[in-house]
């Protein structure tokens, strides 16, 4: 089960409803043509359609399948007494003292520009669970990083 916002529960089924009702109808009729020209086991446009038609597929039961699996969170409902998903940390990275503010989010709602961490991510991870005041040791690619939370929020 994968916790999600409610923003990433209607883009989901958004781009489920787009990729279904506009892109796989167009990619059927791109195979229907292909097939229609002729002898299909050297008919590289068919053999290319009909491999667009397998990704979309695939793409469409992926995105299905995280819908199928996911719990949409109420922000209102969370408390902040611990770091948890859908909730904002601010913390200090105690090697430079640098102080960064990030929302623990979903590996399908993370981005970086947007201030969004993936929960699976090494500083998430090693904040999970930690309060206000208490240090964690996130283990990343360049080395061990220890930070202090200041603050959770719900925004």
């Amino acid at each position: 089960m994968e916790y999600i916002s409610q923003e990433c529960y209607d883009q989901l089924v958004a781009e489920i409803d787009e990729l279904t009702k506009v892109q796989l109808p167009k990619q059927q009729d791109e195979l229907a043509e292909a097939r229609a020209k002729g002898d299909l086991s050297e008919n590289f446009e068919y053999h290319a359609a009909k491999r667009e038609l397998r990704k979309l597929m695939g793409k469409i039961r992926f995105k299905m399948n995280v819908l199928k699996f996911a719990r949409v969170l109420d922000p209102t409902t969370l408390n902040c007494d611990t770091v948890g998903v859908l909730r904002t940390v601010e913390f200090t990275n105690l090697a430079n003292n640098a102080r960064m503010k990030y929302t623990i989010v979903n590996p399908h709602e993370a981005n970086l520009k947007e201030k969004k961490i993936s929960i699976k991510s090494p500083i998430a991870e090693a904040m999970m669970g930690k309060k206000p005041g208490d240090i964690a040791e996130a283990h990343t690619p360049g080395g061990i990083v220890k930070l202090r939370i200041e603050s959770i929020t719900v925004e």
